[in-house]
């Protein structure tokens, strides 16, 4: 009978290539982070779709929205990165203007995060607040409209917790408007600093709106400044948005300065529920209420 074909082994110099292209990418990797690091926080991305959104520019009235989409890792943070998820939630929201927090760009593959902008045809603007071992994670702002202008803020106030914030000013038939995504700090004394920081800076005193995740799980002088400043007497119940399987604390919020806000409420779908540990905020604000759209 003939003998059977004896099994071999390749032989590890064909491996050898191998393992030298995994440890020079994995050194060039380390190389970026530490670069990256050393510049945050730094504005990242700014581009314009292929094809942008048609339609009549920017009127008195438009939808803003608010996601913190937890580095598309789904509600609990331990699953291999979706961008898909989050991506489709977005494209729920149907909002003119939409900021982002908690944004992961990777550094081995393509960013989730053009490519979702290019889909939506949306102009894009993204700051980077810290290197995470995957890529860049910050904050980023979506918008149906071009940026007329951006900047970046740094909000770092302390060695516990890199913060910051994106800013960008829009053109439209009612005047100039700025819009802010940020990502504010857990500590109580930091948030107080970060927020005074935003109320102060000289490029933010016209018609703004302020986005993102306060982290506001209970009333601190953040929270109480914030209230004071830009809601003043008005009444005003912040949806709940945080864990979004079971909402019970209103961490995201939107305040507004020299605009009205109206129609103010979370975005609470099955697909939202899946997709990141906080649900959308969404809210329909008016520059001028003397203003035809």
């Amino acid at each position: 009978m003939p003998e059977r074909a004896k099994k071999t082994k390749a032989p590890k110099a064909r491996k050898q290539p191998r393992i030298r292209r995994g440890k020079e990418e994995r050194e060039q990797h380390a190389l970026r982070r530490e670069a990256l690091q050393a510049a945050i926080p730094y504005l990242a991305v700014v581009r314009a779709p292929s094809v942008p959104k048609g339609g009549k520019a920017m009127g008195a009235s438009l939808s803003v929205a608010s996601y913190n989409v937890h580095r598309w890792a789904g509600p609990n943070g331990v699953r291999k990165p979706d961008p898909a998820r989050a991506g489709f939630v977005i494209s729920e929201l149907k909002a003119d203007i939409i900021a982002l927090q908690e944004v992961l760009r990777p550094f081995d593959q393509e960013d989730p995060l053009e490519q979702l902008a290019e889909a939506l045809h949306l102009h894009l603007a993204f700051v980077a607040t810290r290197v995470h071992r995957r890529g860049e994670i910050g904050n980023a702002i979506l918008s149906r409209w071009p940026i007329t202008s951006i900047f970046s803020l740094d909000l770092t106030h302390g060695r516990m917790e890199r913060r910051s914030a994106v800013a960008a000013r829009f053109m439209g038939a009612a005047g100039p408007l700025n819009i802010v995504s940020t990502h504010l700090a857990l500590v109580d004394r930091t948030r107080a600093r970060q927020v005074r920081s935003l109320l102060e800076h000289p490029q933010l005193q016209g018609p703004s709106v302020l986005l993102g995740d306060m982290n506001a799980w209970r009333r601190c002088e953040a929270t109480r400044t914030l209230e004071r400043e830009l809601v003043g007497h008005d009444l005003r119940t912040w949806p709940r948005t945080f864990p979004a399987a079971r909402p019970v604390l209103a961490l995201d919020r939107v305040y507004v300065r020299g605009v009205q806000m109206r129609d103010l409420e979370a975005h609470d779908s099955p697909a939202a529920r899946r997709a990141s540990d906080h649900l959308p905020i969404v809210a329909r604000v008016r520059l001028d209420p003397k203003a035809i759209d």
